[in-house]
């Protein structure tokens, strides 16, 4: 019966066998197995002669191609529920995610391959002492802050990438580097990748991305105006604005939705129908034209001149003559003959979309208007006060969590702007920087407005807080625990604030919380031609101690590609506890002493999927009955 694999994706042998169908004579064979010749490559690639490196237009720092080694390496790492942390865990779609970013992309590949819309991250900006990512994970969670550097063996607080540090910028990019380029796997072809930061790293991250999605799909360089009254410490100018960079994965299917976020051009959408909110525009044609020709005369454009056919109720249009209907032509009030603003073809489909509206004013005259719907053009500098980090980022989180809670986080509406005009109402959002959990709170306050279902994964490294931190003092030990408290009081006053609104009681304001851990599998599981004869007793037992039957459920979600909020009942099948996850489409059972007659009975209820233990079975001749039970049934089964 075959195992699970129960290691992340192994990027290297996948490109090596993608190269391999393209270029068969560039694979070779080395001490380690399949390897690409690149100078092979290099002659495949080039029209001409390659004799050795020549210069070309690229970015390079010391650890470049250590970075792109730690983003293509697997780990043997798992996600372990947390109950008793979580909000609403059994019904939410959200998922709350702790440890670092750099395992979480890992561990998240299986499972959200090109499924996720919207990607916003809000990484550290670089200015001396903010990283904390170090990517070896080859310690134990025990050894982890020593290891991120963020306490000494000796518990004192020390920072992480001062401007003396002779890598000091190269730190950053080794960073950054794997993270975006195993974001980039996550984002569907029709994707979006924002990236919030200063003048500091901007040139260089903008060379990382164009390098990882390519020139042609960054759709955007933003500045935001945060702080108008500027960097009180700078010397010379005071910032007051960052940056968001904008990325989509593949260009020619991307786009922005049609809506507006400017205050002042929303407040013109005074109008609201089944579709959305909408403006009355007259449909005669007064637009001269930039040509210098008048496009919007008769004369010039005699196909957009023709009667319009009005019933007497004002409901019902015709371009051909009815009786009892009023013919409106496009004539204004001067007597000017103009023309109407599309061809009779398409006024009739804007009939049939419901965008038509007729109103008859006090002298009887009766004039046609068309509904402009929601939208606007997005320009590269927002400068709105909704913008401001201080108002609405900082006061809002210090407001719910009462007291001086985070510093410096993202305004609100900021992040909900960016949700609108990039997602559509089911899409799912990944912030794997999440910080306070801005993000988290903007999605579930535009769903709240619009009425849609976007689902979140927040990813935030447990980074300590400061000891004599109003945020420490306040019972917040980490920055994960400010993000997760936040979503629990944000997502009720979101409720609170719009009782009265239809659909409320369904907003999903919960999340499951998942930390990053060692895998639940002892290393027999994953090495068994090393286990020495003294270790043979743990090849009876390959799961570490004090992992639960939930634990292992999600190390088997993870490894089957399974959505991790999908919906997960329990039930008793002849006796024994059995999970269902995704209605039928999963049935895990991690009991000991199954017999045929367990297996029959969970075959009747018809999962498309089964795991079990390896040695849960009561012997090995059930086993092989099992194994045969399943194949005639159509169902895979595998084991741990």
């Amino acid at each position: 019966m075959e195992k699970l694999d129960l290691t992340t994706p192994n990027f290297t042998d996948d490109n090596i066998q993608k190269l391999s169908e393209l270029f068969p004579n560039c694979v070779t064979e080395d001490s380690n197995g399949k390897t690409i010749d690149f100078d092979a490559l290099k002659q495949e690639l080039s029209s001409n002669i390659v004799e050795g490196n020549k210069e070309r237009y690229q970015l390079t720092w010391p650890g470049k191609a250590e970075s792109l080694v730690t983003a293509n390496t697997p780990i043997n790492k798992t996600l372990r529920p947390v109950r008793e942390e979580s909000k609403d865990f059994d019904n939410t779609e959200n998922l709350y995610i702790e440890g670092d970013n750099l395992e979480v992309l890992k561990l998240l590949q299986e499972t959200y391959l090109g499924k996720i819309k919207m990607i916003y991250i809000d990484p550290p900006y670089n200015t001396g002492n903010d990283i904390l990512y170090k990517n070896d994970f080859s310690n134990s969670q025990e050894d982890y802050l020593e290891l991120s550097e963020q306490v000494s063996s000796e518990g004192f607080i020390s920072t992480t990438n001062t401007e003396t540090n002779g890598r000091f910028h190269s730190d950053w990019l080794s960073m950054m580097y794997p993270r975006i380029k195993l974001a980039r796997n996550l984002l569907a072809d029709n994707g979006i990748l924002v990236l919030a930061i200063d003048h500091n790293e901007l040139n260089t991250l903008i060379s990382i991305c164009d390098e990882i999605f390519g020139v042609s799909n960054r759709i955007g360089i933003v500045s935001v105006v945060h702080k108008p009254e500027g960097r009180n410490q700078a010397k010379f100018f005071a910032p007051s604005s960052e940056y968001m960079l904008v990325y989509t994965k593949k260009y020619e299917k991307a786009s922005l939705r049609s809506v507006a976020i400017d205050e002042d051009v929303i407040k013109t959408f005074d109008l609201e129908d089944k579709k959305g909110r909408y403006r009355l525009n007259k449909y005669i044609n007064k637009n001269h034209g930039s040509s210098g020709v008048d496009t919007s005369s008769r004369e010039n454009r005699p196909d957009f001149y023709y009667p319009i056919f009005v019933s007497s109720d004002l409901s019902k249009f015709s371009i051909s003559k009815i009786s009892g209907y009023t013919a409106v032509y496009p004539i204004t009030n001067s007597g000017q003959e103009r023309t109407w603003r599309t061809k009779p073809d398409t006024f009739i489909l804007r009939v049939v979309n419901g965008d038509i509206v007729a109103t008859r004013d006090e002298n009887g005259k009766i004039s046609i208007f068309e509904k402009y719907r929601e939208q606007q053009i997005f320009k590269t500098h927002w400068q709105q006060t909704k913008y401001h980090a201080i108002h609405h980022g900082t006061k809002v989180v210090n407001n719910l969590l009462e007291g001086n809670i985070f510093d410096f986080p993202k305004s609100v509406f900021l992040i909900k702007d960016i949700l609108k005009i990039t997602t559509e109402s089911d899409d799912l959002i990944l912030d794997f920087f999440s910080g306070s959990s801005t993000t988290a709170h903007a999605v579930m306050q535009l769903n709240a407005e619009d009425g849609g279902n976007r689902k979140f994964i927040m990813a935030q490294i447990p980074e300590t807080n400061d000891e004599k931190s109003e945020a420490y003092k306040a019972g917040y030990k980490t920055i994960a625990e400010i993000g997760k408290e936040r979503i629990r009081r944000a997502g009720e006053k979101i409720k609170e604030d719009n009782v009265d609104k239809e659909g409320i009681d369904e907003l999903d304001i919960g999340f499951r919380v998942l930390k990053v851990d060692s895998s639940n599998m002892k290393d027999v599981y994953f090495t068994p031609d090393n286990t020495e004869q003294s270790s043979l007793f743990d090849r009876a037992e390959n799961i570490k101690e004090g992992r639960t039957e939930e634990d292992l459920l999600f190390m088997v979600l993870l490894d089957w590609g399974i959505d991790l909020s999908v919906k997960i009942e329990r039930r008793e099948v002849a006796g024994k506890t059995v999970y269902f996850a995704d209605d039928n489409f999963l049935a895990a059972c991690f009991e000991d002493n199954l017999d045929e007659g367990f297996v029959k009975a969970l075959v009747a209820e018809n999962p498309l999927k089964a795991v079990f233990k390896d040695n849960g079975f009561a012997n090995d001749s059930v086993k092989i009955n099992v194994e045969q039970i399943f194949e005639q049934a159509d169902i895979e089964v595998k084991v741990i």
